[in-house]
């Protein structure tokens, strides 16, 4: 195993596009992960999503080592294959087709166009995007309808071009409405499933205004300029970051996409470097700059803009043998007018480069974390991780003579997959925040994006535990059992301290003194039974009943000045939407071509 360490990277025998596999098509990452559990092939987890050139030749990979598989992985694996044919130099094969077999291919059955030049310098697909969810509860229905199209391209072998488009309506019970809900709810801001301080796994988005429900788009896409050892991309993708199942602790990928220039280095089998610079979303004004409106009182209007919000991250990933993985990286987000030269550096220790930057004049620093993450295979069939986030971090908070509390981030989780029944998998994960993780004093400087959380979605002060049993009968169907408990403790602002002691403590020493993880204002259990099933490549039948049951509780007395209070109605609604508020039982059933 040790021989993986002197091993230059392997003769590709797949020319394939750069392009991101989305975090959204579940199944390829179910199957992937898999297959790394069982040792039938060797990768990183930590970053994701992975580009279809990986997944091509993770897939190659295991079909070297077809042995190792069981009937129904067999049958998986041919069926991926044949899903990611143009990063093989092939035309998919498909159903109620029109095509020649080797330049061409337009699908009908699971609606797809591909091409191929025949001296394979240029190929492309588009394919068509639709869908429909329909949520039933006592509390009404929710249909949640979208539709777009997706286009991959790429040239030579050395650029990739892709994009998509994806316009999503919900209609029904989330809207404000009184004949749903009593007076006193339906005036409540946010009675969609998504807002920023809702505790889900929802992803975020920025609704336009509707008041049946609401409406957004999402566009994504990007070019990429790549070689065998790595590549350097201009787009605007989700990404995640830290080992995890259920929801990563360093970056979730819940947060709206956001654009960025990204490099992905990869010289040999058991190294990876990632480095992106990102342009958040602040949603934040800046009071001094405006745009000058004339409006029908023959007076000007000023309509502010958004205060700048960047964001320049880095991630080292090892592989020193084959049942271990080491990632570790930082970040900086910082709110400067234009972005900063000094945070295009990859390689960079961001918090240095802050101090240099900022310390000298005695101003206010940038915000800067460091994270890791450790997989463990110690026998084949089980996995163990563990993710690591800092916001800040001093030793000396470690004694116990000591009050204050780092405010970090820590997750650990396990897989137990095929063994002893083929297609099982138990899963387990553990998540804890500590008080004033991912948050900051000055609000343009926090670790969110279009005021969504980039880490986990509990935020600080918070733990969630997650368990999921998973089993997989035949090829292309899923289906999975899991129960959630997420808890919400005492809520606090990020309140920097008046005196000069509190100042040289780090500002909140108060606040970080107090007791972590004590008084729940919120709390969430859900159970929740999920089916899917690929009848083609990206044609998708789901089905989905959960149970859930979201609480709020009294904090009306606050011990420190930072300390939020309020009635367990008014956690409840600043933490659910009110359509999974109290106890309920919700159906859902979905198609999709797309995902």
């Amino acid at each position: 195993m040790l021989a993986i360490i002197l091993c230059p990277w392997f003769v590709r025998s797949v020319k394939a596009q750069n392009i991101p596999v989305p975090l959204n098509y579940t199944r390829i990452y179910d199957y992937i992960d898999e297959l790394l559990t069982d040792g039938v092939i060797v990768h990183q987890t930590a970053v994701r999503p992975y580009s279809r050139e990986q997944v091509a030749h993770m897939l190659v990979e295991a079909q070297s080592r077809d042995s190792l598989l069981n009937k129904r992985q067999r049958k998986e694996l041919e069926f991926y294959l044949n899903v990611f044919a143009l990063e093989r130099d092939t035309i998919m094969n498909n159903y109620v087709q029109y095509t020649d077999h080797q330049t061409y291919n337009l699908s009908l059955a699971n609606p797809q166009f591909s091409f191929i030049t025949k001296n394979k310098q240029f190929k492309m697909s588009i394919e068509p995007i639709l869908g429909m969810d329909i949520y039933g509860s006592k509390k009404g229905a929710i249909i949640k309808r979208w539709w777009g199209a997706d286009l991959k391209m790429d040239i030579a072998h050395h650029v990739s071009i892709w994009g998509s488009l994806r316009d999503v309506s919900y209609n029904g019970a989330i809207g404000l409405r009184d004949s749903y809900y009593p007076d006193t709810y339906a005036k409540i801001d946010g009675a969609k499933l998504t807002k920023p301080q809702f505790l889900n796994t929802q992803s975020g988005v920025q609704y336009k205004e509707a008041n049946y429900g609401g409406d957004f788009s999402d566009s994504k896409g990007g070019i990429s300029l790549y070689a065998w050892f790595g590549s350097v991309s201009l787009q605007r993708e989700n990404i995640q970051w830290g080992d995890a199942y259920h929801a990563s602790n360093i970056l979730s990928g819940r947060n709206p996409a956001v654009p960025m220039l990204s490099i992905q280095l990869t010289p040999c089998k058991w190294f990876q470097f990632d480095y992106f610079h990102a342009w958040l979303v602040s949603n934040v004004l800046d009071s001094t700059r405006y745009y000058i409106e004339n409006n029908t009182s023959g007076g000007t209007t000023k309509m502010y803009r958004p205060h700048n919000k960047f964001m320049a991250a880095n991630m080292f990933t090892f592989i020193p043998v084959k049942y271990l993985t080491f990632s570790f990286g930082n970040s900086i987000v910082y709110a400067e007018n234009n972005v900063q030269a000094a945070y295009f550096i990859p390689f960079a220790f961001y918090k240095s480069l802050d101090h240099l930057l900022t310390k000298g004049v005695s101003s206010e620093n940038q915000n800067s974390q460091a994270f890791a993450t450790l997989t463990i295979r110690p026998v084949d069939h089980l996995k163990l991780y563990a993710s690591f986030y800092l916001d800040e971090f001093k030793f000396d908070r470690l004694k116990k003579s000591n009050p204050q509390r780092n405010p970090v981030s820590y997750l650990v989780g396990f897989d137990w997959s095929g063994w002893p029944l083929k297609g099982l998998s138990l899963k387990g994960e553990f998540m804890r925040s500590y008080i004033a993780c991912y948050t900051h004093s000055i609000d343009v400087l926090t670790w969110k994006s279009n005021s969504y959380e980039m880490g986990h979605y509990m935020g600080d002060n918070a733990q969630s535990v997650f368990v999921e049993a998973s089993y997989r009968p035949i090829r292309g169907m899923l289906i999975k059992l899991s129960y959630t408990n997420d808890t919400k403790y005492n809520v606090y602002e990020y309140l920097r301290g008046g005196t000069p002691a509190e100042r040289a403590a780090g500002g909140i020493g108060t606040t970080i003194s107090q007791k972590p993880f004590d008084k729940p204002v919120f709390r969430n259990d859900i159970i929740a039974l999920d089916g899917i099933y690929e009848a083609h490549p990206n044609m998708y039948l789901r089905i989905n009943l959960t149970y859930n049951n979201a609480r709020g509780y009294d904090n009306t007395t606050s011990s420190v000045t930072s300390e939020v209070t309020g009635t367990a109605q008014d956690f409840l609604n600043r933490y659910a939407p009110l359509y999974w508020q109290g106890k309920n039982i919700t159906a859902m059933i979905g198609f999709s071509f797309g995902f």
